[in-house]
């Protein structure tokens, strides 16, 4: 069927809805300890699939790739070496079919390299923005309809992933930070800091993601919303994990309470939201149906 471009609906004015978490979903259903998410597409694929159909019978305009860690750096860390088109290029297909026939747009995700950048780590900016442009061609090979550059922390990384995502693609960009300290990132970046460095850069819509509790993110989207005319993105985590029983992160925001919430975040400034970690299904179904009713209302 005939999409709208992720720019056409933002340019609408259109509300959208994002999924929920990949990794805390995918340890729920079977995701091994000490396995990443990447390696577990590549061996159970139809796990993969089964969780992006998920999210888009919940109600998601916008599912991420299970890729958040598919860059070169960080998969020769896991002893994927030299995977890294596999494993985008698969990601995505597997997204695009769970959505084929619908109109849901597919967004390839990048997370950080996890390395600290040079003078404060060991990787080079130059590495950074050549595995970041690998990265981001090889989801566009994979046919995603816009990248989300996301849980960044530092300014001078993100720029890299910017850079070298524009260096081999015209895709729109999406370029999120998680505020993981409070009201600012684990390298002390502000929201007014971030939106001032990272807005001119061509970005399409700058975000928060991740973080420690609704409260605390609801606060950095209204100092983002105060110096930015940029479309936001939302996705905050269902509060702080702990711990259960099997030792897997449980966590206490259930989906009423993130639906309950909707109304406030679209009023202060999101267009697109979804959840982060913790956020299930059911937690995404809660909020499609709070835009929903929002938008009848």
């Amino acid at each position: 069927m005939t999409t709208k471009t992720f720019l056409e609906r933002l340019q609408t004015g259109e509300i959208l809805v994002s999924d929920g978490a990949t990794g805390t979903n995918l340890q729920k259903r079977g995701l091994p300890h000490g396995v990443t998410a990447e390696q577990w597409m590549l061996d159970q694929p139809n796990q993969i699939e089964r969780l992006y159909r998920d999210f888009i019978q919940a109600g998601s305009d916008i599912i991420l790739t299970c890729t958040f860690g598919g860059s070169s750096v960080r998969l020769e860390h896991t002893g994927m070496t030299g995977k890294t088109a596999e494993v985008n290029q698969q990601a995505s297909l597997l997204a695009r079919k769970a959505a084929e026939g619908t109109n849901v747009l597919i967004a390839g995700s990048i997370g950080p390299s996890g390395q600290m950048l040079k003078p404060l780590g060991p990787l080079a900016i130059d590495d950074a923005i050549k595995s970041f442009a690998e990265q981001a061609k090889a989801l566009e090979e994979g046919g995603v309809d816009l990248l989300v550059i996301e849980t960044q922390f530092d300014i001078t990384e993100a720029s890299s992933a910017i850079q070298g995502a524009q260096s081999v693609t015209k895709l729109p960009i999406v370029c999120s930070f998680s505020y993981d300290r409070g009201t600012r990132t684990m390298m002390g970046v502000k929201p007014a800091q971030m939106a001032k460095a990272i807005a001119p850069l061509g970005v399409v819509a700058l975000g928060v993601n991740c973080g420690r509790s609704l409260e605390e993110n609801l606060i950095v989207l209204q100092e983002l919303k105060q110096n930015t005319d940029l479309p936001i993105w939302f996705k905050p985590n269902a509060g702080m994990p702990e711990l259960d029983e099997n030792d897997n992160p449980a966590y206490s925001v259930n989906p009423a309470q993130m639906g309950r919430n909707v109304p406030l975040w679209i009023e202060t400034g999101a267009r697109i939201i979804g959840g982060c970690c913790g956020n299930s299904p059911e937690h995404v179904q809660a909020i499609a149906e709070a835009v929903k009713a929002y938008k009848a209302s």
